[in-house]
């Protein structure tokens, strides 16, 4: 019995090894986060345009063609990052790309894209973070790829860089077929 109890914590030390090896060894993607909306119909919302302070309807706007659904802000350092392959992205045919300003002063919104270009066709308010938490979304910026059946195929977690930009048209041309 006290050979036992002296092997105790060498047999603990060794799983616990075990376990901080596997860790060490598999892929793993912060970016790469599941999602339970993935293959689910994107949520409806209704809001108003950053712009012109119009209603903005995601279920008049969704529907017909792949849409690109971008949450970002002004205060997202990434969201800056990330800016010019939003707007490559806009010039692509048969997409169209949506922006959602999260939780930001509208006023710093405006200004931040009259400085950057604007590459959203419509971009919603979103003041209080409800249409990101309908959406899941918990970091900035999460970019979403919906189908014209609005189902949402693709999330992107963090900015869409240079890096990841062929992979994520690779998940828009995979939407359009």
């Amino acid at each position: 019995m006290r050979k036992y109890f002296l092997s105790a914590p060498l047999i603990i030390f060794f799983c616990m090894m075990i376990v901080f090896f596997y860790f060490l060894i598999i892929k793993r993607d912060p970016s790469e986060l599941p999602s339970v909306l993935i293959n689910q119909k994107a949520p409806m919302f209704e809001t108003t345009t950053l712009f012109d302070n119009e209603p903005f309807i995601f279920e008049e706007e969704s529907g017909q063609q792949v849409l690109i659904v971008n949450f970002f802000a002004t205060w997202c350092i990434p969201c800056r990052e990330e800016h010019p392959y939003i707007s490559k992205l806009s010039k692509e045919k048969n997409i169209t790309v949506i922006g959602v300003n999260y939780k930001d002063d509208s006023q710093k919104a405006i200004q931040w894209l009259s400085e950057l270009g604007n590459p959203y066709s419509k971009v919603a308010v979103d003041s209080n973070g409800r249409i990101g938490l309908d959406w899941g979304v918990y970091g900035l910026p999460e970019t979403f790829i919906v189908n014209e059946n609005n189902i949402i195929l693709y999330k992107q977690v963090g900015p869409i860089t240079n890096t990841k930009y062929d992979d994520f048209i690779m998940h828009i041309e995979d939407g359009i077929k």
